[in-house]
């Protein structure tokens, strides 16, 4: 029998590791990539392109290092803990050489239209129509991995700010912005205190002459520096912490965060504490605001009620003068080229795990990367990749349709009740939790209990320090063998980026202290017996 041919939107980071995992599964990968080059989102250029991410050049990635590699390729232990869009492309361009991915894409080349095949019901084959330098070719494919991502259409909410018609400044949706050069000696407003709008802010205060940021209801804000200094997401997305959070009530565990984030800088003192919990929003991340903050060079206001010719009046009542406003208001997701396949509602698409449409005959259509979590989005496409191939091979199956309905109900029922209503709160996953309900569907979880008993060191590791992608290779489809070494080796490769002197004393060797393991090996069977309980 010939290998399946799976055709591949997009080679943005999604896209790169659904060809590997195709590679992997023995299929036949082809990936239309619309513009001249990989990276997707984290490629930066002077000009937008239609239909692709677009970031400013200052942009740096909010979760480190270790913690967003592919899993079987680690990144390179002298680059730093949280990168800039350059190191990134350059981490995609070793990734993309290494497993020798190039030669299966095809650049300049828009897909037009994926439509079922007129047997679909038996074989489960798309016709996907592509264009390039002005000619459309059409091919038949065995499966298609949609990796488009969703920020690429901006969500520019123009009707809700009454008199914008008539401001005689300028706008732009932060999808526009590119550096502070044009904005010297202006008075900016800000709307969004999202992760772009505060850093787009923050930049902006070196150049402009004000930079007053616009929220509707305030927002928490963490950093990524954590006690100590190590990176935020590293010492807190752990499988121990997971397993506290999953114990304590919603609101305790709100509390004991937003405790912290205080202990940072006040929020309400600073104006920016909303009136909903903190784990209630997707997590907004910026270090430098606070500072911007206390020296004035970015004030604080509430939502803008109207524009003038040349002010803003803020629903306090307050007027500013102004000279441009940056809309960092987000995005809105689409895919004009599928054919009655799913239907998008206010952001909405009803997937299986985010992957999945859930009346098709054969589940020969996937989605990579649609979702938002609080952690890395590389690692979870990647493993997306892993079981969305094997379920085009047949490999494992998916549930009837009326029971992925109903998760698919439960899971929005849960959005809501946990997420401030808003378009940014649809496609919200927890790191750990939607990891390893991935990880069961592919059989790649870390079993803890057999890890303690045959390799205690390993699973002090697995279980107390972070929660790395390495840890998804361990066993299972897909094992690699250099998971222990890497995992093992993860602080040394966080650490090594910082000593650039001579130091007096080596830091640790272990992402658990000393101490800290002593006083915890003895309740270890007992703490992992309780999370095997509660884990699905």
């Amino acid at each position: 029998m010939a290998a399946q041919r799976v055709a591949i939107i997009g080679a943005g980071a999604s896209g790169l590791c659904a060809l590997k995992c195709c590679l992997d599964e023995g299929l036949v990968p082809t990936c239309f990539e619309r513009s001249g080059d990989i990276g997707g989102l984290w490629r930066f250029e002077e000009q937008p392109e239609e239909g692709r991410a677009s970031i400013y050049r200052s942009v740096i990635i909010n979760t480190s290092k270790e913690m967003m590699c592919f899993s079987d390729f680690p990144i390179p232990d002298d680059f730093p803990n949280y990168m800039h869009n350059s190191k990134i492309m350059e981490y995609f361009r070793m990734y993309a050489q290494r497993f020798d991915l190039l030669r299966h894409i095809h650049f300049r080349t828009s897909v037009c239209r994926v439509a079922k095949r007129p047997d679909f019901a038996a074989t489960g084959q798309w016709e996907v129509v592509t264009e390039s330098e002005g000619k459309q070719e059409a091919a038949i494919f065995d499966a298609v991995l949609v990796c488009t991502g969703h920020h690429t259409e901006a969500h520019l909410p123009l009707s809700a700010f009454p008199g914008l018609e008539k401001f005689e400044g300028w706008y732009l949706h932060s999808r526009d912005y590119k550096s502070p050069q044009f904005f010297s000696e202006k008075r900016v407003v800000v709307v969004g205190t999202g992760n772009s709008g505060i850093d787009i802010a923050v930049e902006l205060s070196h150049t402009a002459k004000q930079v007053f940021l616009s929220t509707k209801r305030g927002t928490w804000v963490l950093h990524r520096v954590a006690d100590g200094g190590y990176p935020f997401d590293f010492c807190y997305i752990s499988r121990f912490l997971q397993l506290l959070q999953s114990l304590l009530p919603h609101n305790a565990s709100s509390f004991f965060l937003e405790r912290k984030l205080n202990a940072r800088f006040d929020h309400a003192l600073y104006g920016l504490q909303p009136r909903h919990r903190v784990l209630s929003q997707h997590l907004t991340i910026n270090d430098d605001l606070p500072n911007c903050i206390i020296s004035g060079r970015v004030l604080v206001k509430p939502n803008i009620q109207e524009f003038t010719e040349m002010s803003a009046i803020f629903e306090d009542g307050t007027r500013e003068d102004i000279d441009a406003v940056v809309f960092a208001t987000g995005y809105s997701f689409s895919f004009p080229f599928l054919e009655g396949c799913v239907k998008v509602v206010e952001n909405q698409i009803p997937l299986y795990k985010f992957m999945f449409p859930l009346n098709l005959e054969k589940p020969t259509l996937a989605f990579i990367g649609f979702v938002q979590p609080l952690g890395a989005i590389m690692p979870i496409s990647e493993l997306q990749c892993r079981w969305a191939t094997r379920v085009f091979k047949g490999l494992q199956d998916l549930p009837p349709s009326a029971d992925m309905l109903a998760d698919v109900t439960q899971t929005k029922e849960k959005m809501a009740k946990r997420y401030v209503r808003s378009r940014r709160h649809t496609i919200q996953v927890d790191y750990i939790p939607y990891m390893d309900e991935l990880a069961c569907q592919v059989g790649v979880k870390p079993n803890l209990l057999t890890l303690f008993l045959t390799d205690p060191k390993l699973a002090l590791e697995v279980f107390f320090g972070p929660c790395t992608p390495y840890q998804y290779r361990l066993r299972g489809p897909g094992e690699w063998a250099g998971a222990r070494e890497a995992i093992l080796t993860q602080q040394q490769r966080v650490v090594k980026p910082l000593q650039t002197r001579a130091r007096g004393r080596p830091p640790r060797s272990s992402t658990v202290p000393h101490i800290f393991k002593v006083f915890f090996s003895i309740g270890l069977i007992v703490a992992t017996l309780v999370y095997v309980s509660l884990a699905p």
